[in-house]
């Protein structure tokens, strides 16, 4: 949410000469409270995604110098809550839904990818998003109150986590795997773009609510262009032409 520390570390990272091979956008916040940035960004679409187009626009140079780079975008099946409201992306004029803000944030992620990686293959950058799934053991929903989970039907009365709902959580080593297989297989040397799940590129969810697969709006190629407009007015940064 400090877009000055952003541009810190990447001055730093820049100033050590070094190609940056693989760049992996892994920050984000959830089931959070409205809170925005000193910009008057909302603080899940500042953290999970305007932090990556700020960090990639800072880094580009290094990107460039190696000579074939992928940026790895973690989004969620998260994306699934939200479209991203071009209208209103920081709740300034409708009601704040901590869960709505979330999908908005990550449906940026998946456009990001898709856009970036129209705009940087031709210098050796590819992109790619990725659901890791859904995860034990992290600090996600330290701030999230227990009604709102046992309103999703993931806790009973008592806040003791459902037998079922346990059962199909990944454990880290596993949530990070899909990560790792964007950021290396050579099956996606020619392919970017993607959003990906369970080490593979995922199919589209067609259907109504929450679903395996990538919603149609959260690759869709009119709405990526809209957003890397509005990133480089939020950011003031410009590091790739159309």
């Amino acid at each position: 949410m400090n877009p000055a520390s952003i541009d810190a570390f990447a001055e730093r990272f820049l100033n050590s000469g070094r190609p940056l091979h693989l760049l992996i956008h892994n920050a984000g916040i959830m089931w959070v409270p409205l809170r925005r940035d000193s910009r008057g960004v909302e603080s899940q679409l500042a953290t999970n995604y305007l932090a990556q187009f700020q960090l990639t626009a800072r880094l580009w140079a290094a990107l460039q110098q190696a000579n074939g780079a992928r940026v790895i975008s973690v989004s969620s099946q998260g994306h699934q809550f939200g479209t991203f409201n071009f209208d209103d992306p920081n709740f300034e004029h409708r009601t704040y839904e901590t869960l709505q803000a979330y999908g908005q944030s990550k449906t940026a992620c998946n456009l990001f990818a898709l856009e970036l990686d129209q705009r940087a293959k031709d210098f050796g950058v590819r992109a790619y998003s990725l659901h890791p799934g859904n995860i034990a053991g992290t600090e996600l929903a330290r701030e999230a109150p227990l009604e709102l989970f046992q309103k999703m039907g993931f806790v009973d009365a008592n806040g003791v986590m459902l037998p079922e709902v346990l059962a199909s959580l990944k454990t880290i080593p596993q949530g990070a795997a899909t990560t790792v297989w964007c950021a290396t297989s050579p099956l996606l040397n020619s392919i970017g773009g993607v959003y990906c799940q369970d080490a593979d590129v995922a199919t589209l969810a067609l259907g109504e609510g929450v679903s395996a697969g990538v919603k149609p709006y959260a690759l869709d190629e009119a709405s990526a262009k809209r957003l890397w407009i509005w990133s480089e007015k939020w950011t003031g940064l410009s590091f790739l032409p159309q």
